[in-house]
């Protein structure tokens, strides 16, 4: 559940925690990082250097990585990437004028490395004079020498990696937004200080070094959006001969879309039709009034609609969900990709909505549904050829249910075959069909992963700024985001002891979602684990009753055993969201594929205690991040996925679910094409392989098969399972009849 990430993202960069010294001599513990250390120490059996000779005394030297690191005492370590830790650089008297020759030398040192970049051309240029050996010169019998030795770089760590997914990749297109704001984007408020605001005094709170690899990141971005192979894909189908055939239709996922703002109260008018999420102007607006962008981005919590004097709207064509925020892209790829056989806003159409919004309320407020139908049919007319319809996470879930609303008599009312008579294929990339489990940490605490992966000084201004409690009711006060609790309760997630995607060697069972230590809880917390059944009925049973409303109200988590159970709840718009509860559209001749992303760790259960003592919360816990240990990640069980959906939720309906009959009566065809995640080590969103929930969409080979399936060519495509779920899907107690 991507939106959890960012609305946390949004402050952490605010967040400036001090340096975190990597190298064994100054805090004692493991060699995390290497450090690129420059020290200055007196050379036995040496002569003084003349004064202008300096850059002959660089030796250029590297340690193995075997090596303990050693604390010298005159030395400057550097920490990559953000953090400098300046030691002070003292120097040994070796004679004459050494003192002052250090001195010199470590103010050019500091000249010269600080801010930039190290240049080692005077050591090169001077390498017939400067020894690369250990061993001081015999020529030199007194003075100084000063050594500069490069401890090269091991592998990245597991932390570092983890760390600079959630900075650069979350992180990314909101920081990155300041480096192409233009004026017109900024607020107009009679606030003098919110008029100084500018990228300037942003990066002067920012860490140096994560500034510098922002702009690189964002150059190398940009290369990418303006080269031609952005357009590769679209280039290679187009000389194979395909061409645009099917008229195409996108559906986003959740958060995809940007809202801008149309209200004219007094609050709203410094707004005016400014998005307030996904763009520069959000970040703002957050940092600046964040009470105020609370008003606007919750909906009423009695009606799940505006609040008063609030009128936030989704903003619509392909500007709304080509990009998240300026330099981070979403759809864009798919676009690029597009347009060489010959799609234009004639034949394609992205059906962008507001996320927050219950399903049905999409329907109440924004008529989205009717819309989405009547362009459905105007393009089969125009065109003369069935629509594709290609949706991404929460898309596929607002996808399924608009089937059963188009077809039913208290929805569009058009009749069981109007899928069969318009619809010809269905791309489901990355569905959340079964609901994802970080949603329920996101409702039940406003914490998920990332947060829990934060250190201390990085929580403490993100506690400070954007609280758990604040979060958690951001998350509650947005219904479209419960759609994704988990579905399919402990036959699909499992019980206390049993998973279906459970490991041989696992200690704990993915079906014990919330689990509480021994000695760690308090009176308000549960006196036993809990199932995602438990979770499920404890979240309803601890929160207010306009929540307990707003999801009984709007959705339904069970199971349909028998046909006739499943034929009865195509009369219930509750159960619409559910594959589990209700059935395909009676349309034999709908092809339907699964693509998404495997090989991700995903968050699959959680170890909570009781909040600290003294903490002022209504929140009766939190996620125990103290505990790391085998598969638990600062109290985070990770299990298999794309990084934000399950496993089990991706695959489970695609594999076996769509084919039972009475999920599946007419027999629609199912093609399934898992992606295995194979990242760039160096690409912030992965590279061409990546299969991570978000960044999938720019994979070349899940551009491919879009394009084959708009071409008219989607029989092509081969069913390819590169992970488990057929045995996990086996194991689920759901049976046919």
């Amino acid at each position: 559940m991507y939106a959890t990430s960012v609305i946390t993202c949004c402050t952490v960069a605010w967040c400036h925690s001090p340096p975190q010294p990597y190298d064994r001599g100054v805090t004692g513990g493991s060699a995390k990082q290497p450090a690129t250390r420059i020290s200055s120490r007196p050379a036995q059996n040496t002569t003084p250097a003349p004064a202008d000779d300096r850059a002959a005394q660089l030796t250029w030297q590297s340690d193995s990585p075997a090596h303990p690191y050693s604390l010298e005492s005159s030395s400057i370590f550097f920490y990559p990437p953000t953090s400098v830790f300046l030691s002070p650089l003292t120097a040994t008297h070796g004679g004459g004028n050494s003192h002052e020759h250090s001195k010199k030398m470590a103010t050019t040192v500091r000249r010269r490395l600080v801010g930039k970049d190290i240049e080692c051309e005077t050591a090169s240029e001077t390498a017939s004079e400067t020894s690369t050996s250990r061993e001081p010169s015999p020529n030199n019998q007194h003075g100084l020498t000063t050594s500069v030795k490069v401890i090269h770089k091991r592998p990245k760590t597991r932390k570092r990696k983890t760390t600079a997914i959630f900075l650069l990749g979350s992180l990314f297109g909101i920081i990155a937004a300041g480096f192409f704001a233009k004026s017109n984007d900024l607020i107009d408020l009679p606030l003098p200080e919110f008029k100084e605001l500018s990228m300037d005094s942003l990066f002067e709170v920012l860490p140096a070094g994560f500034v510098k690899e922002m702009r690189d990141l964002v150059n190398g971005e940009r290369d990418l959006i303006e080269s031609d192979d952005a357009f590769s894909v679209g280039i290679k189908m187009r000389a194979e001969g395909l061409s645009a055939d099917h008229p195409i239709v996108m559906i986003p996922g959740v958060i995809s879309t940007g809202l801008e703002s149309w209200g004219t109260s007094e609050i709203s008018l410094p707004y005016f039709r400014k998005r307030l999420w996904g763009s520069w102007t959000m970040m703002r607006a957050l940092v600046m009034d964040k009470e105020g962008w609370k008003r606007h981005i919750m909906l009423d919590k009695t009606t799940g609609l505006d609040p008063p004097g609030i009128k936030l709207r989704a903003a619509q064509g392909f500007d709304a969900t080509d990009f998240f925020i300026t330099g981070y892209w979403i759809w864009n790829k798919i676009l690029e990709n597009l347009a060489p056989l010959g799609y234009d806003p004639t034949n394609s159409y992205t059906a962008a909505y507001d996320w927050r919004l219950s399903f049905a309320n999409l329907e109440v407020r924004d008529h989205y549904f009717s819309r989405l139908k009547s362009y459905i049919e105007q393009a089969h007319f125009l065109h003369e050829k069935k629509v594709v319809l290609t949706s991404h996470s929460m898309g596929s879930q607002v996808l399924f249910y608009f089937f059963h609303w188009v077809a039913s008599e208290k929805g569009g009312k058009g009749g069981q075959d109007w899928v069969e008579r318009h619809v010809d294929s269905w791309i489901n990339i990355s569905g959340c069909m079964l609901g994802a489990v970080k949603d329920v940490t996101a409702i039940l605490s406003g914490e998920m992963r990332d947060t829990a992966q934060m250190n201390a000084f990085a929580v403490y201004g993100l506690e400070k700024f954007l609280s758990k409690e604040e979060r958690s009711e951001i998350f509650r006060a947005m219904p479209g985001l419960s759609s994704m609790l988990p579905m399919g309760g402990n036959a699909i997630w499992g019980d206390l002891n049993w998973a279906p995607d459970d490991q041989p060697d696992q200690e704990h069972s993915y079906g014990s979602l919330l689990n509480f230590r021994a000695g760690q809880n308090g009176t308000a917390t549960p006196d036993r684990n809990l199932t995602i059944e438990d979770a499920m009925d404890y979240i309803l049973d601890t929160t207010d009753d306009w929540y307990r409303d707003q999801v009984r109200g709007s959705y339904s988590h069970a199971v349909a055993k028998t046909s006739k159970e499943v034929e009865a709840n195509e009369n219930d718009p509750r159960k619409w969201t559910n594959p589990l509860e209700t059935r395909l559209p009676l349309a034999p001749s709908l092809k339907i594929y699964c693509f998404y992303g495997v090989g991700k760790p995903t968050e699959r259960a959680y170890f909570y205690r009781a909040p600290d003592p003294g903490t002022i919360t209504h929140l009766n816990m939190t996620i125990d991040t103290t505990l790391t240990q085998g598969h638990v990640d600062h109290g985070v069980i990770l299990g298999e996925g794309d990084g934000t959906v399950n496993l089990m939720s991706l695959g489970y309906m695609c594999n076996k679910g769509w084919k039972m009959k009475r999920f599946n009566p007419a027999g629609s065809k199912i093609t399934v094409v898992e992606m295995p995640h194979e990242p760039e080590r160096f690409n912030p969103r992965g590279g061409p392989n990546t299969a991570d929930h978000v960044d999938i969409l720019g994979r070349q080979n899940l551009n491919e098969y879009i394009l084959r399936v708009a071409a008219g060519q989607g029989d092509t495509i081969k069913d390819f399972i590169a992970s488990d779920i057929l045995k996990y899907a086996e194991n689920a107690k759901v049976y046919d009849e």
